[in-house]
């Protein structure tokens, strides 16, 4: 038998336009999106347009993290209530359509589900039945197997517990080694595009975030494993590890700031106990260049989000270290990573998974850096008490970071975790928080 020829038949029986492909789905059923690059937008498209046309009545998406596609497609206050956004990690996107909603008179248009995202596959599987699945995949081998690219995380695990599944091929989606592959006798229908995958514009790092960055890399030493999460620190504290040898990368998020670390050759994976010689990420989001990198690169390497974010398989790495930020800390040293002002701002997202399996693993550090202070008006990220949901308790909080300077919360007394937090705080509210850590008589 001819495998090339057969599996090129079957591409070409299942090949559809996206409008065909959507016309299939069932208008009150409950689907699941690729997360962020890896969203289809010419299935999203032709969705939105059957919603648009009333052809939807109560159509249940989940999805981690929107994207521009997303966004332009079924997230329009237009469309709520025929499309029922279930979101796990909270964007900008969704928190513009809950105030909408509040503003309509309080009326429910976003529904946000609670998880951990090491935990995400399994919800899938035993607790939200899918009945379709929509994402974007690198272009088929010879042999008939798709990537998911950029995205892995929950992504691979609901596209085989999904009764149906929809891929979107994608010649700009790169080709990615690891655990990433799915066969196109799993594929029920396919569509094709040429859309450039999102990119990000990453801030350029603050004083603010050279300072911070700088302690970190002090805390770094030579073969460390690491895990990096998004955004202007993150970016600094890569730069300022420029200069490190034989760093190894077991990440949740790969980002341009770690791919610049290996083509520096300051990693190289070569002190990893797992995947040695291998970076190991579940998402990825950056720039084209980074794309291009990563694609068909055997030293990069996707796996399941309840791999890589398994806190005993973070362990098994030596020197893991994990740098996350939050949103506020309280003087015990609990955090609130996704909660603003009383409301749903993130997600849990893989935080608490890296936080434990870094301070698990041998040598390892848990780091939570972030700026003392939020804002024009300058508002402690620092408090007595916190005004959400804590996202990392403060018995595994461990190394804590801001422009004022570091602070190691094991084994210090209540008492002296205060003390060590607001000597972190901004000089203008440390009396302040004093008085406060009196009365809950922390002082």
């Amino acid at each position: 038998m001819n495998i090339k020829l057969n599996v090129e038949e079957l591409y070409k029986s299942k090949l559809a336009t996206p409008a065909q492909a959507i016309s299939t789905l069932r208008s009150d059923s409950a689907i699941a999106l690729g997360m962020a690059m890896s969203q289809p937008p010419a299935l999203l498209e032709a969705l939105g347009e059957r919603a648009a046309a009333g052809d939807i009545d109560a159509l249940k998406v989940y999805y981690f993290h929107s994207e521009e596609f997303l966004r332009k497609s079924l997230l329009r206050y237009s469309l709520m209530g025929r499309i029922q956004p279930h979101c796990m990690f909270m964007g900008a996107p969704e928190r513009e359509l809950i105030k909408l909603g509040v503003a309509d008179g309080d009326r429910k248009v976003v529904y946000f589900v609670p998880n951990t995202f090491s935990q995400s596959p399994r919800l899938f599987a035993d607790h939200i039945p899918i009945d379709t699945m929509l994402v974007m995949v690198s272009p088929m081998d010879a042999n008939g197997y798709f990537t998911f690219g950029t995205n892995n995380d929950y992504t691979s695990g609901v596209a085989r517990a999904a009764r149906r599944l929809i891929v979107e091929v994608n010649p700009n989606m790169p080709r990615v080694f690891g655990d990433s592959l799915i066969h196109i006798s799993e594929v029920d229908a396919i569509v094709e595009s040429n859309h450039s995958i999102p990119e990000l514009n990453p801030k350029a790092p603050t004083q603010e975030d050279k300072v911070i960055s700088a302690a970190i890399a002090e805390l770094i030493t030579d073969g460390a494993c690491l895990q990096m999460g998004i955004g202007a620190l993150p970016n600094a504290v890569c730069s300022a590890l420029a200069s490190h040898k034989h760093l190894g990368i077991h990440t949740e998020l790969l980002t341009p700031g770690l791919v610049d670390l290996i083509q520096r050759g300051a990693v190289d994976n070569s002190r990893k106990t797992l995947n040695r010689g291998k970076s190991v990420f579940t998402f990825a989001m950056g720039n084209k260049a980074m794309y291009d990198f990563m694609n068909d690169n055997p030293t990069v390497e996707s796996y399941p989000v309840n791999y890589v974010n398994d806190p005993h398989v973070i362990s098994q790495n030596d020197n893991v270290v994990s740098v996350n930020s939050t949103i506020e800390m309280d003087l015990t040293g609990a955090c609130n990573s996704e909660h603003v002002k009383g409301h749903q701002y993130s997600a849990t997202g893989g935080q608490l998974d890296f936080v434990r399996g870094a301070y698990a693993s041998r040598g390892g550090k848990s780091i939570i850096a972030f700026h003392s202070t939020v804002g024009a008006s300058h508002v402690s990220k620092i408090v007595a008490r916190l005004n959400g949901p804590v996202t990392t308790p403060r018995t595994d909080t461990h190394l804590v970071v801001t422009e004022y300077g570091v602070a190691n919360l094991k084994g210090l007394s209540s008492t002296e975790r205060a003390k060590a937090l607001i000597r972190l705080a901004h000089p203008d509210v440390r009396e302040t928080l004093n008085a406060q850590a009196r009365e809950l008589h922390l002082l």
